[in-house]
């Protein structure tokens, strides 16, 4: 449980212990989905779908963290743990209508998909176009 205290705990550090000014949600049910897609509507939804056992996941994940300043982006973060939650994972792909990868992140903005990248363009994307 260590891994999930470091990335979701109240000192707000990575699974590296580097500090970031992410708070993530965790992204657990179906039921989120429809809340993710209402508050689309008001503001942008980012999921990251992270594999827990892909050193690439954990990699890209860890540079997310360190080089985003979150408090930047008026935005809500979510963090899918594809492995824990396969169910809500495959639903994600349904709804916003995205081919899974891992990892994986989607913008979500009045409901659709307005980006979404996966790997090392993770980093890349210009998240400023979307707030």
């Amino acid at each position: 449980m260590g891994f999930f205290k470091d990335l979701f705990g109240s000192e707000q550090k990575g699974t590296n212990g580097v500090e970031n000014s992410i708070r993530w949600i965790p992204l657990v049910s179906l039921d989120q989905l429809n809340e993710i897609e209402e508050n689309s509507h008001r503001r942008s939804q980012v999921i990251f779908k992270h594999s827990t056992t892909c050193g690439i996941s954990r990699m890209v994940l860890n540079m997310f963290g360190r080089n985003l300043d979150a408090s930047k982006y008026p935005m809500d973060f979510y963090f899918l743990d594809l492995h824990a939650y396969r169910q809500v994972s495959d639903e994600v792909g349904y709804r916003f209508q995205v081919m899974h990868q891992s990892p994986q992140i989607l913008v979500i903005r009045n409901g659709v998909t307005v980006a979404h990248d996966s790997h090392g363009a993770i980093n890349e994307l210009d998240l400023e176009r979307f707030v």
